[in-house]
């Protein structure tokens, strides 16, 4: 069953590096099928599919996606320097490593009212569509956050808008179910120069 499990994470992590897919159960299912296991068995979590996803864009990606990550890193600073008002905070694949072409940079934000950060951008012409995402929260329930959608560098920018009160606990990670790592502009900063923050 252990070995099942491996299998069926590398595939998944594979199907995600290579397929543009970025949800976790979805990828599992896919990698289940293909790997010829039942998907109500004990499938891999989310944690073990993201570790195996390190170590296929490590052994396949090598050069080419530290450049990338590297690149999406330097967007996500120069976007962050631009929303400094609204205390950005850079989340998800970008700040954890495992970046591919196909990923959004993602940014918290933080403003009262929440339609502060767009009013902000149409104010500045910056060219933006907006979102919905729902999101499971640390006691169970389900709340639904605006994302603002924009271009910068040739990558695909989504701010998801919070309330101030919400810099004081991140959501849940889809990975762990810990709180979300969330990266301020100076953490970001050593990043990009790469120092270890």
């Amino acid at each position: 069953m252990r070995q099942l499990r491996r299998d069926v994470a590398a595939e998944a992590a594979r199907i995600m590096a290579t397929e543009s897919q970025r949800n976790f159960r979805a990828a599992k299912q896919k990698a289940a099928v293909r790997v010829g296991v039942n998907s109500r068995l004990a499938l891999p979590s989310n944690r073990e599919v993201e570790d195996a996803l390190r170590a296929y864009q490590g052994f396949f990606g090598g050069e080419r996606h530290d450049r990338q990550l590297q690149a999406l890193r330097e967007t996500a600073l120069r976007v962050m320097r631009g929303l400094a008002p609204f205390c950005p905070r850079l989340v998800g694949p970008v700040l954890e490593g495992t970046a591919d072409q196909y990923s959004r940079v993602s940014l918290h934000v933080f403003s009262d009212p929440s339609d502060e950060v767009a009013l902000d951008l149409r104010n500045r012409g910056v060219v933006f569509h907006q979102e919905e995402r729902t999101i499971r929260w640390h006691d169970g329930s389900h709340r639904r956050i605006p994302l603002i959608v924009t271009e910068a560098d040739g990558a695909s920018v989504e701010l998801a808008c919070f309330t101030r009160n919400d810099l004081r606990q991140a959501p849940p990670c889809p990975v762990s179910g810990h709180p979300q790592k969330r990266a301020p502009i100076t953490e970001v900063e050593c990043l990009v120069a790469g120092m270890v923050a």
